[in-house]
């Protein structure tokens, strides 16, 4: 049985960035803390905690210490107040949300109602929220955007792992919503990237495996892009959740992951897979 690891998987810049933060600020010692999961991966998480990083929801529970601020990024009124309680802050925010937020707080002093592209309850995209100083709306779906309001100054920004064609989507229905929009692009290269590749390893192989966290909005993306092109595609966490049976009668497997997925675990699934296939003879 071949199998065949997409060769973008795994890590990408502003994960890779911020677990290193998170690592390096753990290998200090004493009190240290993530305001939120560090990334979208239960297994990174609990790495941490085996180091003594606690994951905490609000900051208002941290007295004193280092805060880690996740790379989803957190609102605008976590930060300041991480920072008013006197704690090492650790701002491992990846550069590409930074900057949604940025677009955000710009468009907002600049008169604009702000539409964000995305999931409402994902943590990145309420973090991008938060910058808004006017109106903002938070759309998932072109035939979402359609529902809005008119608007004479529309600002556009896009949570970073949607697709273009949803972003495209969005846009278009907000050119009869306002006289006026401005679009920033703000979906990360290594998002569409991902996808691309996905589509395309799907398309020549029987099975697809695609690992990462249940939580993690881009890996669940990559599922359901392999599962329209392939049904047989598996989305799993670890490789204990392999199931031998999935490979019967496969002789190319494709496997992909998503960006908040840690070398180690792709390995152990690569392992895995082969394993299966020496045990079936």
């Amino acid at each position: 049985m071949e199998v065949i690891l997409a060769k973008q998987a795994g890590f990408c810049f502003g994960v890779k960035r911020a677990t290193h933060l998170a690592f390096e600020a753990a290998d200090k010692g004493g009190e240290t803390y993530t305001l939120g999961p560090i990334i979208h991966s239960p297994q990174v998480v609990q790495r941490l905690e085996e180091m003594g990083v606690v994951a905490l929801q609000d900051v208002k529970d941290v007295e004193k210490g280092t805060i880690i601020i996740r790379s989803h990024g957190v609102t605008a009124d976590e930060l300041e107040a991480a920072v008013s309680r006197s704690l090492e802050v650790v701002d491992a925010t990846c550069p590409f949300v930074k900057k949604a937020q940025e677009h955000v707080a710009n468009l907002s002093r600049a008169g604009y109602d702000v539409v964000v592209v995305g999931d409402a309850d994902h943590p990145e995209v309420q973090g991008i929220v938060s910058y808004a100083t006017g109106r903002v709306f938070v759309v998932g779906s072109g035939e979402e955007a359609e529902k809005l309001p008119r608007m004479s100054k529309i600002g556009v920004v896009a949570q970073t792992t949607q697709s273009f064609e949803n972003l495209q989507n969005v846009v278009t229905a907000c050119l009869s919503k306002g006289g006026e929009i401005r679009v920033y692009h703000t979906i990360c290269d290594a998002t569409a990237v991902r996808q691309e590749e996905a589509k395309a390893l799907a398309s020549k192989v029987d099975c697809m495996v695609v690992i990462g966290g249940y939580n993690s909005a881009n890996t669940k993306r990559l599922a359901e892009v392999c599962s329209e092109l392939l049904p047989r595609t598996h989305h799993i966490e670890i490789a204990s959740q392999l199931d031998p049976a999935w490979f019967d009668g496969v002789e190319k497997v494709g496997v992909t992951a998503g960006a908040s997925t840690p070398k180690w675990l792709i390995d152990e699934v690569m392992d895995r897979i082969k394993e299966i296939d020496r045990e079936r003879g």
